[in-house]
């Protein structure tokens, strides 16, 4: 199980996630005549370079992730021997904690400077999943998987099953599937709901943050519904609008910290406008405060 769980699962998967790419092509072209709109030439280019980063980036942060978390695996609560049955749970509580990395790559800036990447791209299908961050080590989001090490089950298994997850949602990204049985969405994130999670529409932003199973958003509130009235329109509020690799990786980070170092703000705000959601500004802020703080000084009628 060891040298099993040790296997990088996402990388293993590539053969299999060409052919799908394929088969997405051939179906989009078939069923629904628009192989144009769902893929670009240089949109679909830039996903599978930026893989290729990725994949080195995983490579040299795969072992700092492991060590971090070995870290805590002599703090364990319980000992979590391998099973199947332990597997299955691990799993499960795996896809827990990556709802929540996941919803605080949204919901902080910091986390969102290195997601950003990956909701760049107008096109939604399978070579979007493939378009991925190179600096997520920078965000310190590993702590998500902190808990799980403490109750017991091993860093590898946990890595094991992160892989799956991944590799799950790669199957996600696509338009050429619509609407699976009832069950099935009502349980599992699919494609439906996945497209709504890379939606600019305003009822689609910070919504379906699920990796396998869609009940979490449901359970948390952060659940919307694929609806075919508003079609969704993909990518950022507003797009970076270029195909440079280095700019769409970087950009976020260039202009938090821009926003950091600017002069005239306090310490707390510098650190705001790395931990606060993205678009936060002490402008804005400093402008509620003020209308909110501002006394009512129109004449009084008491005589």
């Amino acid at each position: 199980m060891e040298q099993l769980t040790s296997l990088p699962v996402t990388h293993l998967s590539t053969p299999l996630y060409l052919i799908i790419i394929l088969l997405d092509i051939y179906l989009i072209s078939k069923i629904r005549k628009k192989v144009a709109e769902s893929y670009e030439a240089k949109d679909a280019s830039v996903n599978i370079l930026t893989s290729v980063g990725a994949i080195f980036e995983r490579v040299l942060t795969g072992t700092l992730y492991g060590a971090f978390l070995m870290l805590f695996w002599d703090f364990r609560l319980f000992e979590i021997e391998f099973s199947w049955l332990a597997l299955a749970i691990c799993f499960v509580v795996t896809d827990i904690s990556y709802y929540w990395k996941h919803r605080l790559e949204h919901m902080m800036r910091l986390g969102w400077a290195s997601h950003v990447i990956h909701h760049s791209s107008q096109h939604f299908n399978h070579t979007t999943a493939l378009r991925q961050t190179w600096t997520f080590l920078f965000t310190g989001l590993i702590v998500m998987y902190v808990p799980l090490v403490i109750l017991g089950f091993h860093p590898v298994m946990i890595a094991f099953c992160s892989g799956l997850n991944l590799v799950y949602q790669f199957f996600l990204h696509t338009e050429a599937v619509r609407k699976l049985p009832k069950w099935i969405e009502a349980i599992m994130n699919t494609p439906s709901h996945h497209r709504v999670h890379h939606g600019r529409n305003s009822k689609y932003i910070d919504v379906n943050f699920a990796g396998t199973f869609i009940i979490w958003d449901k359970l948390f509130g952060t659940f919307v519904e694929e609806d075919e009235r508003d079609p969704v329109k993909y990518g950022l509020v507003t797009n970076v609008g270029t195909f440079n690799i280095l700019r769409l990786q970087f950009h976020e980070w260039i202009k938090m910290f821009r926003d950091v170092f600017q002069p005239g703000v306090s310490l707390k705000h510098r650190l705001f406008y790395i931990f606060k959601r993205p678009g936060w500004s002490h402008k804005e802020s400093e402008k509620i405060l003020a209308t909110h703080s501002t006394p009512n000084l129109a004449p009084s009628n008491d005589g």
